[in-house]
């Protein structure tokens, strides 16, 4: 058995690593390396998902608009196609906070007793004007959205055409409508609505 002897004036020498030791030791940084690569990766994404996260309860957290909120109108009335006719309908929110809308109103039609008439609503384009697509607006207060509302009239006084008084308008999401006076004609009830958008470009 070999004995080892240690003196103040000698020192054992250090043992050399082999070749394999030293490629374990290069293996293991590059492990180490990648793995704080990977961790920054990792908190990046995790940054990332915190911001969209972010943005999507914020947009999530904002209340639909009421009808109660909003103030429902005519804006600009619509010609210039026989026998077509058409309104854009606005929508501006009054609550003094921001609210939300998406989607289409609803529309129906009314006799002079608010009685219901028969309606066909059909939502997308209409003739003065594509549809915008569904999105959801976000409404500061004071702001508005508008949809276009468009009808024909060359059966009118006949047994085709419905005579309105009154027209419902709900806002989307909504269950209880506002009603504005509506003298039209309106050829078998149909009315053609656009979704909500915050500027739709009309022809006519």
């Amino acid at each position: 058995m070999t004995e080892y002897r240690t003196t103040t004036t000698e020192q054992t020498p250090a043992v050399r690593p082999t070749g394999a030791r030293l490629a374990g030791r290069r293996f293991g940084r590059a492990a180490l390396a990648l793995a704080a690569v990977a961790g920054l990766g990792l908190a990046g994404a995790a940054a990332a998902r915190a911001a969209d996260g972010g943005a999507t309860s914020g947009t999530a957290s904002t209340p639909t608009c009421s009808p109660a909120a909003l103030k429902t109108t005519f804006g600009r009335h619509l010609t210039g196609g026989m026998n077509h006719a058409g309104v854009v309908l606005t929508f501006r929110n009054l609550s003094g906070t921001t609210c939300a809308l998406r989607g289409f109103p609803g529309v129906g039609l009314e006799d002079a007793a608010h009685r219901a008439l028969p309606t066909h609503t059909h939502r997308g384009d209409t003739w003065y004007a594509g549809d915008p697509g569904t999105k959801t607006l976000l409404l500061k207060d004071g702001e508005a959205a508008e949809a276009v509302l468009a009808w024909t009239h060359v059966d009118a006084g006949t047994s085709e055409a419905v005579h309105a008084s009154y027209l419902e308008i709900t806002p989307p999401a909504a269950t209880t409508h506002r009603t504005l006076a509506f003298p039209e004609w309106v050829d078998n009830g149909d009315l053609h609505v656009t979704a909500l958008a915050r500027h739709i470009d009309v022809s006519g």
